[in-house]
């Protein structure tokens, strides 16, 4: 499996990487932005998405939308990250079609459930 994060903090970054390899992505790329991570997704295809919300270039909200406007991109499933814990921000999320949507701070257990629940869902479809 591969994954792209990307987060504007290395910081979390690495957290994230960390979970992932312990999940068993073998496979990490890094953003630390959404114009960098959409020409990452021009080039080379990805099995998952991990992304901010507040990045400098291009947000979070604007990435998904180019992920899910491209045929090629589509299907990828996004897990949203971010401090934006109001119920209008999580409801524009799922309108833009994050597949699961997780407010900073979060738990390492409760991003693992998050990401399991992704990885499963993605592979029954």
């Amino acid at each position: 499996m591969k994954c792209l994060i990307v987060e504007d903090s290395i910081i979390v970054r690495r957290i994230l990487g960390s979970v992932l390899k312990k999940l068993g992505v073998t496979h990490i790329l890094e953003a630390g932005d959404g114009k960098t991570a959409w020409h990452y997704l021009e080039r080379e295809p990805v099995d998952l998405v991990i992304t901010d919300w507040n990045m400098p270039e291009m947000d979070g909200l604007e990435l998904v939308q180019a992920i899910r406007k491209h045929e090629r991109t589509s299907h990828i499933p996004v897990i949203m990250i971010t401090i934006r814990d109001r119920q209008d921000d999580v409801m524009k999320a799922y309108e833009y079609q994050v597949n699961s949507y997780i407010v900073k701070p979060f738990s390492l257990k409760s991003l693992k459930e998050k990401i399991e629940q992704v990885i499963k869902a993605t592979g029954e479809k």
